[in-house]
């Protein structure tokens, strides 16, 4: 079963991830969203982030959680690769394994802006979270 799977939008770039557990599809997602930013096969785990959020709801706790990423990476320049998620009640713990970008090594693909609140769902049931990117 693939982490993810891509989804066409006007103008901008989507996805829908899967996983086994709620945490899982949470970092598929943000795999996801690397894939579309860069070329991930040459990202080594030289680095780690924790990331701690709290959220009001499981929705905006996908859409902080990816944007908190891309906080990294647009002020650090750190690709992420691998997450180690959990969901604490009515909470995200993470931990990020990647590098800084050498563009040497690293292809950038598309430029991510954010992730949005369009279409943005999460489905409990099916382990599933669905998320439109402003590119």
């Amino acid at each position: 079963m693939p982490k993810f799977k891509l989804i066409e939008h006007t103008a901008d770039i989507g996805l829908t991830a899967s996983g086994g557990t709620l945490a899982e599809a949470f970092a598929n997602a943000a795999y996801g969203m690397f894939s579309i930013m860069a070329e991930l096969k040459n990202v080594r785990e030289k680095e780690t982030r924790e990331v701690a959020l709290q959220g009001s709801d499981i929705e905006t706790l996908l859409f902080d959680w990816l944007n908190s990423l891309l906080y990294y990476f647009d002020v650090e320049g750190l690709l992420f690769k691998r997450f180690d998620v959990s969901l604490p009640e009515g909470g995200l713990r993470a931990t990020c394994h990647g590098e800084k970008y050498d563009p040497e090594r690293h292809q950038i693909k598309l430029g991510v802006k954010s992730a949005t609140y369009h279409m943005l769902n999460v489905d409990r049931k099916k382990n599933q979270v669905r998320v439109i990117f402003d590119v």
